[in-house]
């Protein structure tokens, strides 16, 4: 007979940095790594800063460009776009720290842009999907050519939640995303309506089955990867395996990977290497 098991304490569940040795440590060490990429690329003129999306003062966008394509100098084509959407559970961090992760898919001739977003509890999650839509809307309309969307934890959700049929993505930008790359992300929102952090989140059931991919069919022609650490909580393993099973059952393309000796704060180290299998996975044809 299979074991049944069950969820006492959800706070726990959704834990991470608890579980990692040095947790506490990696949010400065982000942040010293993408300001001295940005510093780098500034000098280059390869680097794009703080370009507005709305007029909320978060709607903002970094936008780095690959060599040849340097601000200022004649404009080298790049491949297409790369949109990075941080995580922090809707709650914590912006574009500033994750700069650094440009570095694969930089390498690789494709532009790389990083949005920000409000934060809750000054906006509700369904706020963040249609802010993150417009933010990826303004990046598509400044850079030609396709796009790819790829976001870790909550970001994670949120680049899924863009190709639900009922995305807020316009049809003609939604039909340049070639595929979608869920870094950990949460699929599945209604665990987190037992957890303290909902406190902030203000979800109740509807909206959290409103904005789980999960609980959504995706459009047509949607291709998405769900990528997570071998070694991360087991809920966020569930969450992934969640959206790659129901939607392969929906007719999207989906994969499922599980990134040997990865946790929920170095999963997405690969982004900054051009030839590790996560850039290949996001960029492949």
């Amino acid at each position: 007979m299979t074991e049944l098991h069950k969820i006492v304490n959800w706070d726990d569940a959704y834990s991470n940095g608890a579980y990692i040795p040095g947790g506490d440590a990696y949010p400065a060490r982000w942040a010293e790594r993408a300001a001295a990429f940005r510093a780098d690329l500034s000098a280059t003129g390869r680097a794009e800063l703080d370009l507005p999306y709305g007029d909320g003062e978060r709607e903002r966008y970094d936008l780095f460009l690959p060599e040849g394509a340097a601000k200022g100098t004649p404009k080298g084509t790049p491949k297409g776009t790369v949109v990075f959407v941080h995580g922090g559970y809707w709650m914590a961090f912006d574009k500033g720290r994750w700069s650094h992760l440009a570095a694969g898919p930089l390498a690789r001739g494709w532009a790389v842009a990083l949005p920000s977003y409000t934060l809750c509890p000054d906006i509700r999650i369904a706020g963040i999907t249609r802010q993150v839509a417009r933010a990826v809307g303004a990046i598509a309309q400044a850079q030609p050519g396709p796009l790819r969307l790829t976001g870790h934890s909550a970001g994670g959700h949120l680049v899924s939640r863009l190709v639900c049929a009922d995305s807020p993505l316009p049809v003609e930008i939604r039909e340049r995303v070639e595929h979608v790359v869920s870094i950990s992300g949460l699929h599945d929102l209604r665990p987190l309506l037992n957890t303290g952090m909902n406190a902030k989140l203000g979800l109740d059931e509807a909206e959290a089955a409103a904005e789980s991919p999960a609980l959504l069919r995706p459009q047509p022609g949607t291709g998405i990867t769900c990528w997570v650490g071998a070694d991360e909580r087991p809920e966020f393993v569930r969450q992934s395996e969640l959206l790659a099973n129901v939607w392969l059952g929906l007719g999207a393309a989906t994969a499922l990977r599980l990134a040997d000796g990865r946790h929920h704060f170095d999963v997405i180290d690969d982004l900054a290497d051009p030839d590790s299998d996560l850039v290949a996975a996001l960029l492949r044809s």
